[in-house]
């Protein structure tokens, strides 16, 4: 069964509240590879650059009013790349989760993960089950990792369980809304993302979280991930505050 409905899921035709900056940041971090090789280094290089810049990141929510962070960690199209990056990685999220576990529970971070967890190997899965359980009573900055996630594949899976609901009669299908399917997407207990940034001067937004995305704002960046830096987000979130969102209204 979903668990409790998106908490930012409005009636139609209701307002949003209002608020100078995003509630909810996702961030799709790119750039890691080019980064490493410019410097004459293997693309893992740059992947662990990345990682550390992270850390920055998630501490400086707070400051900036950011409740909720989303980061494209891993894609289900990732596996595509060579084999020794792939394991690479996969070694660089044991690390990660292993090594900041206890700094992220003390600084009242709440960490989730997001996507598909069959893929990944016995050893990732229970350092991620391990950092949810130690950090699910804090109440500070809302960490979301997206690892082996895909926009499509979190739809289709979210459309099975909602489909074995209609035939086991607990869901009527004329029910079915558009306010019905994300209480079964991975991500039903989050607000829909108000900023989604893309850094590495890339212009799409590669299979992340598309449903939730319907009504968010865009940052397309040069910068690469592992240059990002505190106060270019705090830069972004200032820009956002000054946009006219209308959700698809017109004021009068």
């Amino acid at each position: 069964m979903p668990g409790d409905a998106n908490p930012q899921v409005r009636a139609a035709g209701e307002a949003p509240a209002v608020r100078s900056g995003p509630r909810h940041v996702a961030i799709i971090m790119d750039g890691n590879g080019r980064w490493a090789q410019a410097r004459g280094r293997p693309r893992l290089f740059g992947h662990h650059a990345g990682a550390r810049r992270v850390r920055e990141v998630v501490e400086c929510c707070p400051d900036l009013g950011v409740e909720y962070l989303t980061i494209f960690a891993f894609s289900t199209e990732n596996w595509k790349r060579t084999q020794t990056e792939v394991t690479g990685l996969m070694s660089l999220f044991r690390r990660y989760i292993s090594k900041e576990m206890n700094a992220l529970a003390e600084k009242n971070v709440r960490v989730r993960f997001i996507g598909d967890r069959v893929r990944l190997d016995a050893k990732l899965t229970g350092l991620m089950d391990k950092l949810e359980r130690k950090t699910e009573g804090n109440s500070g900055t809302q960490l979301t990792i997206a690892l082996n996630y895909g926009g499509r594949d979190e739809v289709a899976r979210a459309t099975k369980r909602l489909a074995r609901d209609v035939a086991e009669g607990r869901l009527n299908p004329e029910d079915v809304d558009e306010e019905t399917l994300p209480r079964y997407l991975d991500t039903h207990v989050l607000p829909d993302p108000d900023l989604v940034i893309r850094t590495s001067g890339e212009a799409r937004i590669s299979n992340f979280l598309l449903w939730q995305s319907a009504y968010a704002e865009y940052e397309f960046i040069d910068t690469l991930w592992p240059d990002f830096t505190a106060e270019e987000l705090a830069r972004l979130c200032s820009s956002y505050g000054r946009r006219d969102r209308r959700f698809g209204a017109v004021k009068t």
